[in-house]
């Protein structure tokens, strides 16, 4: 029975015969190349590397969040960045990107439009209505947020209708409603192209 000393030296032979015989064949044939063991680690990290990049790639780009342009009502003429109460729900998310409360339908507990309470601005679609709060952000011209209630005969005259609380007035587009607090200041305005007869206010 051989030793444990011979086997290894016959492997070890048997090791150079193959070696020598892989020279001879890629003298024969250039095109055949023998990849040893340390090309195959250096392509396996490569691989696992290039594999990890892809796949942050993929699972982990940025998300831009949406933003809007600058709030400006203009009271005078009835509208929002030239958006008024009549236009659609499309474009007014096209305009306001950042506006993501979207009701398209009615239901019996909301009504249609975009909202953003945050930002103080709703647009009622279906009932034809813009609301501006006195959280609003943005600019209001002329600036009635916060306006005292008797300064406001000069600039818009005796209102049509009148409440404890509100004041409604005839515009060139519609009606201009104004809301008061307990001091008798603006905190709420809204702007329709309806009449004060056929308009109906969201509860």
């Amino acid at each position: 029975m051989a030793s444990y000393p011979e086997k290894i030296n016959t492997c070890s032979g048997a090791l150079t015969f193959f070696s020598r015989e892989f020279a001879n064949v890629s003298k024969l044939h250039p095109k055949i190349k023998i990849i040893t063991s340390k090309q195959i680690i250096m392509k396996s990290i490569f691989l696992l590397f290039a594999g990890s990049f892809f796949s942050l790639f993929t699972f982990g780009q940025l998300k831009v969040t949406p933003t809007c342009p600058p709030f400006a009502v203009d009271i005078m003429a009835g509208n929002v960045n030239k958006l008024y109460p009549k236009s659609s729900l499309g474009e007014i998310q096209k305009a306001f990107p950042c506006m993501t409360d979207v009701v398209e339908k009615a239901t019996d507990t909301r009504c249609a439009g975009v909202f953003d309470k945050e930002k103080g601005l709703f647009f009622f679609t279906e009932r034809n209505y813009i609301e501006i709060t006195e959280n609003f952000k943005g600019k209001i011209t002329p600036a009635l947020m916060g306006a005292s209630r008797s300064s406001l005969f000069s600039m818009l005259g005796y209102p049509k209708l009148k409440d404890t609380n509100w004041d409604a007035f005839q515009t060139e587009y519609g009606t201009l409603i104004l809301y008061y607090n307990k001091d008798a200041k603006i905190n709420k305005i809204q702007i329709t192209s309806k009449g004060t007869e056929s308009l109906k206010l969201c509860e």
